[in-house]
């Protein structure tokens, strides 16, 4: 099979495509037969090193993807060769077959394409538990969203209109910012994309709180980081609570006189780490989601579907923050061949 390896920390320029020998389900596992693979912000930070897992090398990147179950490892009855399943992986998608505990896979709707089955999970799971469990989200209430183009952002903007909120949406160029309107951004505001000085960190500041109105966002969903947090911290409401959820522009400093002038609260949200402490809890949630789907309230926004051999230029595309939506990587088992 092939695979797009890491063999040594470094950026997707790093990555080469190999040939592998399968690999065989352990008892409990299933193979996979890969169709798409999600590519996620934390596949360019795990190939250089910087996320909170570190795989033993030679690994590929790829967190979430959808298939074809080929074999059983001993033990495994939830599923049968030839089901249609989207597996959670952490790393490993990026490959034409995975091994993969069958406990983390769940049956895709006969009506979902792998592509879409494969941009799912990871964004609408990380984004619903940030407003529904992080956040409790209320109908009626503003929620603004940063990087409101990206893959978790786009997500939030449809999750907190099905949810009933009044959503803003902040992205860094007019494209995003009419994509996010497109997927039901009541409102949307398009903030400079370099580094902000301190005039141009309080004129977006003020540029929040004219989108949000006079009592400002109760809840603000932030996958971006850098100043743009300060900015967008000085418009949130009495007791509202502020999301943290990624850093691509870099890990924030917030004074914290803020909070305390706000009553608000500064929440963290790592959905991973949800999941695998409470799966029950995670399970009903991706339940919700693929209802919220089934009605049509959601759906990924697949800007590009690239192929397994170029899966290191999506992942640089993402890193330069250039990617609207989701970009899939796309297998049909015949690459190279």
């Amino acid at each position: 099979m092939l695979a797009l390896l890491s063999r040594r920390p470094g950026g997707p320029e790093t990555l080469a495509l190999e040939t592998l020998a399968e690999p065989r389900p352990k008892p409990g596992e299933i193979l996979l037969a890969v169709r798409a693979c999600g590519v996620n912000y934390p596949d360019a930070l795990i190939i250089e090193d910087r996320y909170q897992f570190r795989p033993e090398r030679p690994f590929a990147p790829g967190s979430e993807v959808s298939g074809i179950v080929e074999a059983l490892g001993e033990g495994v009855t939830s599923l049968k060769v030839g089901d249609r399943v989207i597996g959670s992986c952490g790393w490993g998608g990026m490959a034409e077959k995975l091994a993969l505990p069958a406990e983390r896979c769940i049956p895709m709707p006969d009506a979902m394409p792998f592509d879409e089955a494969a941009a799912f999970i990871m964004t609408y799971g990380t984004s619903y538990h940030a407003l529904k469990d992080r956040a409790a989200l209320k109908a009626g209430e503003v929620l603004l969203v940063l990087g409101a183009a990206g893959g978790v952002g786009l997500a939030a903007v449809e999750l907190g209109k099905a949810m009933g909120a009044r959503v803003v949406a902040a992205a860094s160029s007019d494209e995003k910012a009419a994509l996010a309107r497109k997927h039901g951004a009541d409102e949307s505001i398009v903030y400079p994309a370099g580094p902000l000085d301190k005039d141009g960190a309080k004129a977006l500041a003020e540029q929040f709180k004219a989108a949000c109105g006079s009592s400002g966002a109760d809840v603000i969903y932030d996958p971006v980081g850098g100043d743009y947090s300060e900015a967008a911290l000085r418009a949130i409401a009495w007791e509202g609570r502020f999301l943290v959820v990624g850093f691509p522009a870099g890990i924030p400093k917030l004074p914290l006189n803020l909070p305390l002038l706000k009553s608000c609260q500064i929440v963290g949200v790592f959905w991973g780490a949800f999941a695998k402490r409470d799966p029950a809890a995670n399970a009903a949630n991706i339940r919700e989601l693929l209802d919220l789907y089934a009605r049509g309230a959601i759906r990924p926004a697949i800007s590009e579907r690239v192929p397994l051999a170029r899966a290191g230029d999506a992942i640089a595309a993402l890193s330069a923050r250039k990617a609207m939506g989701k970009i899939v990587v796309t297998i049909d088992g015949t690459e190279g061949r």
